[in-house]
């Protein structure tokens, strides 16, 4: 019994042993099977959209390059040589409103892990910096969506076989930005001229702390002078994430300003104009509120935002034929009025152009091409100039200004100027409350 046990035990080990190893086999025929048949992959053309995506600098840029690439893939894609290939967008969050490291960090991995062709975002100047760099080293396609700093198309000029390959298509550089909202300053000041009776208006000034708007501090008490007012008080510079700016607000009170020049990117331009209205500050204010520029402005300040006005670039006003229909789709697709960082959308049109015209996603057959871009946007006329920026002008980008009044943008600027003035734009409107305040 003892013997006939262990062989029918040894019988049940050999069974499990030749199941065991019919199962290996198996497993490795099948697998080799998979290896040896791939599922195709259709080639893309892998676009990195960069930016603060956390907050709405990042948000908008996204939506908008997201707008253009579904409908230039809807059309059949992009030609690339003798294929159509369509555009992989990748999300790429730089936290750079709060970490320059983490910026330049996230261009490189977008670059070494996700194997971007082309890099098309930024906000912050100095994170920019270090981005572009980064991209440079790499000799990837960088088109700047957000900064305005010169020090980054100076590059271009000074090294441009290191820099080539780094184009601001939105918005315009620093000197251009400073042009535009002292014209919006100076329509303010007549206003205020002809409706206060004020001939030479105080103006009081306000600039974010941030590398991109330094020369904005620096030139704006020299040449308000030039334009008939006086300036007074210091320049007050408020961290672009301020979340309180009532002492600079009560020593612009003090300072007996009839004009408040601010020039705001970040968070804290909801922090301002919801607290200017609040306090009923007695000047009016005129200058760059980016925050101000979209449609949730009105809401991210609980309808306290009333009268502030900002230089922008996107508004429902027909700059060129397809101003008005991005608009509108932009506003029904995600339920809010963009702002000037959606111009990833006209970048990524630009981008696709300049690739067909290529041939080729080679960087270098890319920068000969996007230096013949003359394209027709959503904000103007684009052609670059040997610093790799757009020109500015009525006959290419200049801007808009733009003025929230009850719920509502109302462009303001230009209103005659150089002969330009869009259908639907009306003479600035003085705050009741500043009104009430000089003339009583």
């Amino acid at each position: 019994m003892k013997k006939q046990n262990r062989g029918s035990n040894l019988s049940s080990y050999k069974l499990l042993i030749l199941a065991f190893t019919l199962l290996i086999v198996f497993t490795s025929i099948t697998g080799c099977a998979k290896k040896e048949a791939p599922v195709a992959k259709t080639p893309t053309i892998k676009v990195a959209v960069a930016g603060p995506m956390a907050f709405v600098h990042g948000d908008h840029k996204w939506k908008g390059a997201v707008l253009a690439a579904e409908e230039i893939n809807a059309a059949g894609g992009v030609r690339v040589g003798d294929e159509k290939r369509l555009i992989e967008l990748v999300k790429v969050d730089t936290n750079e409103l709060l970490s320059v490291p983490d910026a330049a960090s996230a261009i490189e991995r977008a670059i070494t892990v996700d194997k971007v062709d082309v890099i098309v975002g930024g906000f912050r100047s100095e994170a920019v910096l270090a981005m572009q760099d980064v991209a440079m080293d790499h000799k990837i396609l960088h088109l700047g969506v957000g900064a305005i700093t010169h020090d980054l198309t100076d590059k271009v000029v000074s090294n441009y076989d290191r820099y080539k390959y780094y184009f601001r298509t939105v918005p315009f550089k620093a000197g251009d930005v400073i042009t535009t909202s002292f014209l919006l300053l100076q329509e303010a000041a007549a206003v205020v001229r002809e409706e206060l009776g004020i001939p030479v208006p105080k103006v009081a000034i306000l600039v974010e702390k941030v590398l991109g708007f330094d020369p904005v501090a620096a030139a704006a008490p020299q040449a308000i002078p030039t334009m008939g007012m006086e300036v007074v008080g210091t320049v007050w510079r408020p961290s672009q994430t301020a979340t309180d700016v009532t002492a600079e607000l009560t020593a612009i009170r003090e300072s007996g300003a009839h004009i408040i020049y601010s020039i705001l990117s970040g968070p804290v331009g909801i922090v301002y104009a919801r607290q200017w209205e609040e306090m009923q500050i007695p000047a009016v204010s005129i200058g760059i509120n980016v925050e101000a520029q979209a449609g949730g402005f009105w809401q991210s300040t609980g309808g306290k935002g009333n009268y502030e006005t900002t230089l922008s670039f996107l508004s429902r006003v027909a700059v060129t034929e397809k101003t008005i229909p991005f608009y509108d789709k932009f506003l029904a697709t995600y339920k809010e009025a963009p702002l000037y960082l959606a111009g990833s959308y006209d970048t990524i049109y630009m981008l696709a152009e300049a690739i067909e015209r290529a041939g080729s996603l080679d960087s270098d057959a890319l920068v000969v091409e996007m230096e013949k871009t003359d394209y027709i946007g959503t904000s103007g006329r684009f052609v670059f100039d040997e610093r790799h920026d757009p020109k500015w002008g009525p006959q290419f980008q200049a801007g808009l200004g733009v003025q929230w009044i009850d719920g509502k943008q109302v462009v303001f600027w230009p209103f005659g100027w150089q002969g330009v003035k869009h259908e639907g734009a009306v003479r600035y409107t003085i705050p009741p409350w500043v009104v009430k305040h000089w003339k009583q």
